[in-house]
């Protein structure tokens, strides 16, 4: 895990260190940025990080799905389970869909979402997704289809290849 930032209080060791001014941190592909970070160390491990931001902001390449952004007024990312906690605005963009809210629960290992409108269950949540992309999913599925059906051998009303149709105008 890499951290830079501006400037820190708090301890090296075991225990919490606060990271303040452009905090950036990087582990893989995933990146969050936030204007104030709490650490969180046990046994020599980073255990848990706290971003705090006017919004903080994660971003993760996905391996064959592409990249994913999120915002949230606080990011907490707990490092060993990969479970990414955002409250406060929460806003995460998919290339397949967009889901927004007051509380989302993000698990980094299986892209997971768990939401509510807060912690005490009121407001809502907001899923949209993205009908191009679902209807050239579904338009691709078509055109396979309709392609394996004209590959298929004519019918018995069907001129045969290389012939023309006896009832059709030929321009």
């Amino acid at each position: 895990m890499e951290f830079i930032f501006n400037s820190t209080e708090g301890t090296l060791g075991d225990g919490v260190t606060t990271l303040r001014g452009s905090v950036d941190i990087r582990q893989g592909t995933l990146r969050i940025t936030a204007d104030e970070a709490e650490v969180k160390k046990i046994d020599g491990r980073v255990a848990s990080v706290t971003f705090r931001g006017q919004p903080a902001f994660l971003e993760q390449d996905i391996e064959e799905q592409g990249l994913v952004q999120a915002t949230a007024n606080v990011i907490e990312y707990q490092v060993a389970s990969g479970i990414v906690t955002m409250t406060g605005n929460a806003d995460v963009k998919h290339p397949q869909y967009q889901i927004s809210g007051e509380l989302l629960t993000y698990d980094l290992n299986i892209q997971h979402f768990q939401g509510s409108g807060d912690q005490n269950g009121n407001g809502r949540i907001h899923i949209l997704l993205d009908p191009e992309l679902i209807n050239n999913d579904g338009d691709k599925k078509n055109k396979k289809n309709e392609d394996k059906m004209n590959d298929a051998d004519p019918g018995p009303d069907s001129p045969a290849p290389g012939t023309t149709d006896p009832g059709k105008e030929i321009n």
